[in-house]
């Protein structure tokens, strides 16, 4: 993503006062040389974590037909009572345990009985898909976190989070996250500070025969576009990150944002936190016991959630381990239908209930911000949105890439590569400006610990080449 253009023209004076000219072009070398090695070395990571996340992106669409067979079935007069639905899945599938109950959310739609079973891997549930009109069980797949994604989709999460290497490949999506808003904002401020002729170059790319200039334009003015969606995936990502998602979580506490549950526990203990996850990080299910005593079933569980208001798109995890059922609504269009109940197993009880509009502002926004970074608030036009900003970032690179190709020498035949912008820009910046700067980069590079630790290899690595160039030269000049 690396905008590589060394021209160093000042904001006009007639729209920009002395200080902030001379501030500006003072920490434009800087931010540029930032931006140029930013992009250069972390763009490969963030392709791949564009082109994981445009796949993923696609999926949903994707899965609603290869999994048709499963998902959707003729609609008929009347709706089976759930009771019937899991008994069904049950008898399909002994060996399992009914965790939790997707009923049937729209006409023409199965019910989905989620079951811990042995035939799955380890944080998955075997979903079975069950007619709600006949009970007929039309099949079973692996379901995988909070969204329910089928095995397509949920190959490629993984894929997209950590290209199935576990914890070790966490490290890579942590990395992309940590830089993506760096390169994105940079880029953001040199575009911005450019001196140009007509604001419309601002938004819009030049046309005119190919050139380093039209790619920069395009590149500029793309970025622009897509620089707000960038910012908040890579915040939204770092929520569930390996080391900074740790200091999100803590930073969250501090100031009451963390996610509040409904209390299930028959005995009345308090809510416990519970962050939300992406695709199964945060969100697990609940190995089951029997519940002692009374049950009252699961249709008069969803009964008594319903006269409480909680209907429509919902889940129902089933009670375990000295917990009642928990009744949740799913629905995440705008506006969200997001509140829940516990319902005591005994007697049909309301014994704890929770409204999304009770969350604190923090964890509404939290929420609403990993739902959308898994594609999953807004439905299809959040995936398109998805998808769109994916193939932004992926030209983004492209063109930064040609830009820095295009620079090479052109006289020579060797193979050589672009130059980069020259050092020693850090030594024009004031004092009085470069103190605080570096003291917030330590503070964010703490805070985001894969941005600081490889930030601080650029700057080893830079100051090692340096050495090596200034050894050459003596050399030559002696």
């Amino acid at each position: 993503m690396a905008i590589d253009d060394r021209t160093t023209t000042p904001i006009p004076e007639s729209t920009s006062p002395k200080q902030t000219t001379s501030t500006w072009s003072a920490l434009r070398p800087l931010l540029l040389r930032v931006h140029f090695y930013a992009g250069l070395l972390i763009s490969p990571v963030l392709l791949l974590a564009a082109v994981s996340g445009l796949l993923y992106a696609l999926s949903f669409q994707v899965e609603k037909v290869l999994y048709d067979h499963e998902l959707r079935v003729p609609a008929g007069e009347r709706v089976l009572p759930l009771s019937e639905q899991v008994d069904a899945a049950r008898t399909a599938h002994p060996e399992g345990t009914v965790t939790a109950v997707w009923p049937s959310p729209e006409e023409g739609a199965t019910t989905r009985v989620l079951m811990s079973s042995p035939d799955v891997e380890e944080g998955k549930s075997l979903a079975v898909f069950v007619d709600p009109y006949t009970a007929e069980v039309r099949g079973d797949l692996p379901s995988y976190g909070s969204s329910g994604a089928l095995p397509l989709r949920a190959w490629l999460s993984e894929f997209h989070a950590d290209l199935h290497l576990g914890d070790l490949g966490r490290n890579y999506s942590e990395l992309a996250a940590s830089w993506m808003w760096v390169v994105a904002l940079g880029g953001l401020l040199l575009w911005i500070g450019r001196r140009r002729a007509a604001k419309r170059s601002l938004f819009l790319p030049e046309r005119g025969p190919k050139s380093r200039r039209r790619t920069l334009s395009w590149h500029g003015a793309v970025g622009l576009w897509a620089v707000t969606g960038l910012v908040l995936l890579s915040a939204t990502g770092l929520t569930w990150s390996r080391y900074a998602g740790e200091n999100v979580d803590v930073l969250q506490a501090r100031l009451g944002g963390t996610t509040p549950t409904v209390s299930a526990t028959l005995d009345g203990a308090a809510p416990t936190a519970d962050g939300g996850g992406h695709e199964g990080h945060g969100a697990g299910h609940q190995q089951p016991q029997a519940p002692a005593g009374a049950d009252v079933g699961i249709d008069k569980a969803v009964e008594a959630a319903a006269a409480q208001g909680v209907t429509g798109r919902i889940a129902v995890t089933l009670p375990a381990d000295g917990k009642g059922y928990v009744v949740k609504e799913t629905d995440t269009q705008f506006p969200a239908h997001l509140d829940s109940v516990a319902v005591d197993p005994a007697d049909g009880r309301i014994m704890d209930e929770l409204r999304f509009s009770d969350y604190p502002l923090f964890a509404k926004l939290t929420r609403i911000g990993i739902d959308a970074h898994m594609g999953v608030f807004l439905g299809l036009p959040n995936q398109l949105a998805l998808a769109a900003l994916m193939v932004g970032l992926i030209l983004l690179i492209l063109w930064g890439y040609r830009m820095w190709w295009l620079r090479r020498p052109t006289k020579e035949r060797t193979l050589s590569f672009g130059r980069p912008v020259p050092r020693g820009a850090w030594r024009k910046v004031a004092a009085t400006l470069l103190l605080p700067l570096a003291a917030g980069t330590a503070l964010v590079g703490w805070f985001v610990p894969m941005l600081g630790i490889s930030l601080l290899a650029f700057l080893v690595l830079d100051a090692a080449l340096g050495a090596l160039a200034a050894r050459r030269a003596s050399q030559s000049a002696s």
